[in-house]
């Protein structure tokens, strides 16, 4: 089946078959796919880990195809009923229900009217009315049937019978059930009422209508959530003319009498078994187009959040705002490592006693500790929190503050893992830590965290949770092999998304380097139970930068060390040079040329270019590339914007409508997709992602509501 498999996946993808068949192997061979990615590039043609990802869960998709496609063969073979026209077809199927349709009227059933009918001895004159002669009164045949004994008591009952068994059988044709779904799709609409008599958020759907084939993924995770919570009642508004015509179509010949009682079997058929199983399916297949597309909208906005850049080298001061028991401080050094706690009084009104002492508080950890940046959470108290702290600022030279979103820091706060990293600090202390961390380093932090718990997407509770963890799980880990990992300083949770690595071989990592140290990468092989496999899936992508071999703090992988050295050699470069970059080799290399120096390091010529790439910037960030966060020095209200107001501020969330924005007044502000650009755009993701700093403009303010609407395009105001 793999050839096969291979042929269609080559054509789906637009790749060649010998790419699909490389990815194919090094899959089956328990390689990861980031490493794939990174070190198998001439095997894969270069793919990325996202197409290798889709392409991994397209093939399992194919794999189980072909293992429902046995499992229908072995069961029709037992039932003596495989027939080579049925045997074309099932291979032919494409999808699973393509599948289930040919299997449909030889799987077993529950007791139905076709059923009894059949008990009762009514299967014949249902034969005799399916072929629909020409001559013959389908009532004075039905009259042979009569039997009391078995529930017949007259002609019409065994009419009715009859009916009811052909009805299932064109319930089960799997050729009209393509043409009615097809149909269906193509030109059914979902109709939403209400069911309440009261104003709700779901007011917008209490009379709706939307084409089957255009609603937006949003739209039916919302009718779903408002007819679960018994706002509204949805169901599909079929073209009942044309489906009937194509139902009875496939049944009907001539216009005899028996031809007649098969009309009024293919008119129950459609209404009483078609109709409502379709109608489930089409629905179904709505959520899971929604579920998809939510999940897509949750993965991007995760990407871009843990690719966050960091805000390097500055000691920061993390704030759990708070009102009755204070505001939690915590003091990180650079790398994240804790200073000093506190407690702030500063956020209840007229307490000037409280706010004194947190003044001089803060100044101190400011003065003591070299603090430059000061991170805010979001949460209760953060307005008051932020006013405070601002108007520290002008007694504060240098130091700067940006608000955090505390999203999950709860949910790590009251972990197991945040328990064994500060035993001693209580809850909010931990958080005022996180709070710290999130802000210099994301992906660090953020991966303590389960992504469903950090909140960058829509309907989430709603979502298929294994898929929806399966998928978020794939961008952490993307995220972590793709900046890569200081051995000596991460956590057992960050070290357990790096490929090849779970959390069992994180925690032994950890336990092996507090107690032998980890030199070198060669000496991770000493750590117990970190195999070749293991070794070879997570050696590149776990950085030693004070190893003896400099190779050792690049990306470069433990099996190309030989090709590296090579290369240094060929361009006149010493290896100890590495550890602070080698200027220039690239333009070096192309001057040898590319083609040459790869045949003569033995290595392929992505390789090639990847090891250049780490020669000359080792260990390099790719995070440093993108724009970094905003810090202020400033606090603004939500009276003091005015419509036109022009603002810059950090895209926060992406969803299918518009985007959220922190313009630094505590309440983000939305820009809804048709206010993103001036051209038509099918979603925001194609204007903006999480993380980027945008110029707005004020629409309006609800201060009610805590509404506020903004345009990234000033003419649509």
């Amino acid at each position: 089946m793999t050839g096969d498999n291979t042929t269609l996946l080559a054509r789906e993808f637009s790749l060649r078959p010998e790419q699909v068949k490389a990815v194919i192997e090094l899959l089956d061979a328990g390689n990861t796919i980031p490493f794939i990615a990174r070190y198998r590039k001439e095997a894969t043609g270069s793919l990325d880990d996202q197409v290798l990802r889709r392409l991994a869960e397209r093939l399992e998709y194919l794999r189980s195809l072909d293992r429902r496609r046995d499992e229908i063969v072995n069961a029709l073979t037992e039932l003596e009923v495989l027939t080579d026209e049925l045997t074309l077809q099932i291979a032919g199927a494409a999808t699973l229900s393509e599948l289930e349709d040919i299997y449909r009227p030889f799987r077993p059933k529950r007791r139905t009217r076709a059923t009894v009918a059949k008990e009762r001895g009514l299967e014949p004159l249902a034969n005799w009315l399916l072929v629909q002669p020409a001559q013959g009164d389908p009532a004075a045949k039905a009259a042979e049937f009569i039997d009391p004994d078995k529930g017949v008591p007259d002609a019409d009952a065994a009419l009715a019978g009859a009916r009811d068994i052909i009805a299932e059988m064109v319930s089960d044709d799997a050729g009209l059930l393509k043409t009615l779904r097809e149909g269906l799709t193509r030109d059914g609409v979902v109709r939403t009422r209400a069911t309440k008599d009261e104003a709700s958020v779901y007011s917008n759907y209490y009379d709706f209508r939307e084409p089957v084939r255009s609603i937006a993924a949003h739209r039916v995770l919302a009718v779903n959530r408002g007819e679960r919570e018994g706002f509204l009642k949805v169901d599909i508004e079929a073209p009942e003319d044309r489906a009937l015509e194509a139902t009875r179509r496939a049944f009907v010949r001539g216009a005899s009498p028996a031809a007649g009682q098969v009309a009024l079997a293919c008119d129950d058929a459609w209404s009483r078994l078609l109709f409502p199983s379709l109608e489930r399916e089409i629905r179904g297949a709505l959520t899971d187009r929604a579920n998809a597309s939510a999940i897509q909208v949750f993965s991007d906005n995760l990407h871009q959040l843990l690719m966050q850049p960091p805000i390097k080298g500055k000691v920061t001061l993390g704030v759990d705002p708070g009102f009755r028991t204070g505001c939690k401080l915590a003091v990180v050094d650079e790398n994240g490592k804790v200073l000093d706690t506190g407690v702030g009084h500063f956020t209840l009104p007229g307490n000037e006693a409280g706010k004194a002492a947190a003044a001089r508080l803060i100044a101190g950890f400011v003065k003591k500790y070299g603090v430059t940046a000061i991170a805010i959470g979001n949460g209760t108290a953060s307005r008051e929190s932020e006013q405070f702290i601002a108007s520290l600022l002008p007694r504060l030279p240098g130091v700067a503050y940006m608000i955090v979103s505390e999203a999950g820091a709860s949910v790590y706060s009251a972990s197991k893992l945040a328990a064994e990293e500060f035993p001693d600090f209580d809850v909010t202390q931990r958080s005022a830590v996180s709070i710290a961390r999130r802000m210099q380093d994301p992906l660090a932090e953020l991966v303590k965290i389960d992504p469903k718990a950090i909140g960058v997407g829509q309907y989430q509770h709603d979502l298929k949770q294994n898929e929806l963890t399966s998928a978020l799980d794939g961008v952490v880990e993307q995220c972590v092999n793709q900046v890569g990992v200081e051995v000596s300083t991460a956590s057992a949770a960050l070290l357990s998304h790096v490929a090849g690595i779970g959390p069992a071989l994180a925690k032994n990592i950890v336990a092996y380097r507090e107690e032998s140290g980890i030199p070198s990468r060669a000496a991770l092989k000493k750590v117990p139970k970190l195999g070749p496999k293991a070794f070879e899936q997570c050696a590149g992508f776990l950085r030693v930068r004070d190893s003896k071999n400099p190779l050792d703090g690049t990306a470069v992988h433990p099996e190309s060390y030989d090709a590296a050295k090579a290369v240094l050699t060929l361009l006149g470069c010493d290896l100890k040079a590495v550890k602070g970059g080698v200027p220039g080799i690239e333009a070096r290399a192309r001057l040898y040329g590319l083609e040459k120096l790869a045949q003569a390091a033995g290595v392929g010529l992505p390789t090639l270019q990847d090891m250049l790439s780490e020669l000359q910037k080792p260990g390099r960030d790719p995070r440093d590339d993108l724009p970094g966060p905003v810090l202020r020095t400033d606090v603004m209200d939500m009276k003091d914007l005015k419509p036109g107001m022009e603002l810059t501020g950090t895209v926060r969330n992406v969803i299918d409508f518009g985007a959220f924005v922190d313009i630094g007044v505590h309440q983000d502000g939305l820009v809804h997709i048709s206010r993103m650009a001036d051209r038509f755009i099918r979603h925001p993701s194609e204007v903006v992602k999480v993380g980027d700093v945008v110029k707005v403009w004020v629409v309006n303010v609800d201060e009610q509501k805590k509404r506020i609407a903004l345009t990234m395009v000033r003419e649509k105001m």
